[in-house]
């Protein structure tokens, strides 16, 4: 973590840095660092870093349903990359209104129970219900065949990860 500070100190203390559009001078860019630095102390970072970002404000965690939009509203959300990449295949994925909502509702209780990585849970989270399902898909025999993620199925493919969180607070 020190060696990326040391590597961004420069660059907000002010200098010119050659991109591909030309040099540019940092002096008058406003830097905002945001991550998940929860359990960061101010006194882990740099003093010389501390005193080039001096407002710090602590948010809270995304919530199920924050996981939910971040599923559904983006043009470009998880579930429709799911959609899109299984159709080259020729076959029809669907996600049922209740399953997105479990797998929101299971990505926030991950964080809660084994690590807190945001919205990064919901790609563990689809990479696990989607594992088999992307090799049923390549194995349909005739295309425009259907495949339905429903409740059931992701809470089938997220029972060995819920039953290893909660085992996992058991252990020393």
């Amino acid at each position: 973590a020190e060696g990326v500070q040391r590597d961004l100190l420069p660059l907000v203390e002010g200098t010119t840095i050659n991109t591909k559009y030309g040099n540019v001078n940092t002096d008058y860019i406003l830097f905002v660092a945001s991550g998940a630095f929860h359990a960061v102390k101010p006194s882990d970072m740099l003093p010389e870093l501390q005193g080039r970002l001096p407002i710090r404000v602590e948010l809270q965690g995304l919530s199920e349903d924050d996981l939910y939009k971040i599923l559904t509203e983006p043009v470009a959300n998880l579930i429709k990359q799911q959609v899109e990449l299984i159709g080259t295949e020729g076959v029809k994925l669907t996600f049922e209104e209740d399953a997105i909502r479990e797998i929101a509702r299971m990505g926030a209780m991950l964080n809660k129970t084994v690590e807190n990585i945001g919205a990064r849970r919901l790609h563990t989270v689809i990479e696990r219900i989607m594992e088999n399902l992307s090799f049923e898909a390549a194995e349909l025999e005739n295309a425009g065949k259907e495949l339905v993620v429903d409740k059931e199925l992701v809470e089938e493919r997220l029972s060995e990860v819920m039953v290893k969180s909660d085992l996992s607070r058991y252990i020393l």
